[in-house]
């Protein structure tokens, strides 16, 4: 899929089909104007029948295009002053949807016609481009017979007097959009594929003609020799063996302090022996997204190549019960030295998690933002709409509800606060690996939080957020737009 930013006026392009934005009442812009002209007034003759009215969400595919080559896709934006970020992604979906099952190949618009209070025509052309390739993904990989591809295959935006921001921009969420589809293809296969190995095995075919990407990885002796019982203890109950995978984006040169990612990666869980109920246990196949949201930041910067240190770690296991799995009860001793008390092997994430944030201590972080599909109680506290922030510093987590608003991939700070920490509390180790029912999402970070003391650290709990039950069940890819966001926002540009 190509986008391509040009001076040219719309009207003046040439494409197997023109995008018109029609407002509410049939209210055309300046761009719209400007084209029902060069076509003869067939969109005003259209508008006047009536059928088609400039409903949010509405659109016309016609047949021709009156005076111009071509056809016309008319897409409705409903009332100026009632449009919203979030329905922006809508309106690209819906016209992507409108043609992508057609033999059109290429697409004109421009974006002058939309207004969105506070966001620039930059903004807009990027977030184009990432619901583009988003909304044209299909996942087929584990049918026996795999869809048509669609026709479309390049989109021409009208961007007079900005073309190479505007490029840019574009560039920007044409890979955003093709790292949440690698994120989301993770996500989407099923535990019997996407194993802990599998994991590892991806790491290394992204670092292949990526020369700025060192990919190492640990196996379980390797882990078992760093004293990571924590993590080795949610992977001993299964057959699939662990991996800890290390991606290591070098762009600024060995002076620079890398930002660390670090992603949750349990390929399946079932609960262990904390057995989690039979109805909807196939979507654990999805509480690896935090680390499929690591792949596909990865496979962003391997698009941009931006001039940043970029570290991505991945703790891969699968939590299974056997007669060898842990159980309520048990003491392990961490990479750190402190021990914890498994008081429920269903809550396996943050001891999978709390070795590896000991481990990234190595690459003398700048920033390390963990990324994980945690705790049921973050749905209950925020739903499916924005992931939970939490951090021990609180300039960090500004940058990252910051970065989240401007990717419109939401984040939302909830408190760590000392008093939490008590919860924790056990009678037989240093730290309990569950605080109850109260409070859990925060609970859980309290948990982190004890192993990142020496840097700044911020967590993401992305249990609402990383995917769809349902009808639409399947991954999101988020929050690869918000991590993205975050990254480029550090890149110093005159480097």
């Amino acid at each position: 899929m190509t986008f391509n930013a040009t001076t040219q006026v719309l009207s003046e392009l040439t494409a197997d089909c023109r995008v018109v934005f029609v407002g509410a009442d049939s209210t055309m812009g300046n761009s719209a104007q400007q084209l029902d002209k060069a076509s003869g007034g067939i969109i005003s003759r259209i508008l006047a029948l009536g059928d088609f009215t400039g409903k949010f969400g509405q659109t016309q595919l016609l047949p021709e295009a009156g005076e111009l080559n071509g056809r016309l896709l008319l897409v409705g934006t409903g009332k100026a002053e009632e449009l919203k970020e979030g329905q922006f992604r809508t309106l690209v979906k819906n016209l992507i949807s409108a043609v992508k099952d057609t033999k059109i190949a290429s697409l004109a618009l421009s974006l002058d016609d939309i207004e969105l209070k506070g966001r620039d025509f930059n903004w807009k052309a990027r977030l184009l481009a990432e619901n583009t390739v988003t909304t044209l993904y299909v996942f087929d990989q584990m049918k026996s017979k795999q869809a048509d591809p669609s026709a479309l295959t390049g989109i021409i935006l009208s961007a007079p007097g900005a073309e190479a921001a505007v490029q840019q921009a574009l560039n920007t969420g044409a890979a955003t959009g093709e790292g949440m589809n690698v994120a989301r293809t993770l996500g989407n296969l099923p535990g019997n594929i996407c194993t802990p190995v599998y994991l590892a095995e991806q790491a290394q075919e992204l670092g292949k003609d990526f020369d700025e990407l060192t990919v190492t990885i640990l196996d379980e002796n390797q882990m078992a020799e760093l004293g990571m019982n924590s993590l080795l203890s949610v992977a001993k109950g299964s057959v699939e063996a662990p991996r800890l995978i290390t991606m290591e984006y070098n762009g600024a040169g060995s002076d620079t302090k890398p930002h660390v990612l670090v992603g949750k990666g349990v390929t399946f869980d079932s609960g262990g022996i904390s057995l989690k109920p039979g109805e909807g246990m196939d979507e654990m196949k999805y509480d690896m997204c935090g680390a499929a949201s690591v792949f596909g930041t990865m496979q962003v910067l391997k698009q941009l190549k931006p001039k940043i240190n970029v570290v991505g770690v991945v703790a891969a296991v699968e939590n299974m019960p056997a007669g060898n799995a842990s159980k309520p009860g048990d003491v392990v001793t961490t990479m750190s030295g402190k021990t914890v008390e498994i008081l429920n092997t269903d809550a396996e994430g943050r001891l999978v998690l709390c070795d590896a944030l000991t481990y990234i201590d190595k690459f003398n972080p700048e920033t390390v933002v963990d990324i994980a599909t945690l705790t049921g109680a973050c749905i209950i506290g925020l739903g499916h709409h924005a992931s939970g922030l939490l951090s021990n510093d609180d300039t960090l987590a500004a940058e990252l509800l910051s970065a989240g608003l401007d990717a419109n991939d939401k984040a939302w700070q909830m408190p760590l606060w000392a008093e939490y920490q008590q919860q924790l509390d056990s009678n037989f180790a240093d730290i309990a690996n569950i605080g109850g029912r109260p409070a859990g999402t925060i609970t859980a970070a309290c948990f982190l939080s004890r192993f990142t003391e020496d840097y700044r650290w911020a967590h993401l709990d992305i249990a609402g957020t990383a995917w769809h039950s349902g009808k639409e069940k399947g991954a999101t890819g988020r929050p690869v737009p918000l991590l993205t966001q975050y990254v480029l926002s550090k890149v110093d540009i005159n480097a």
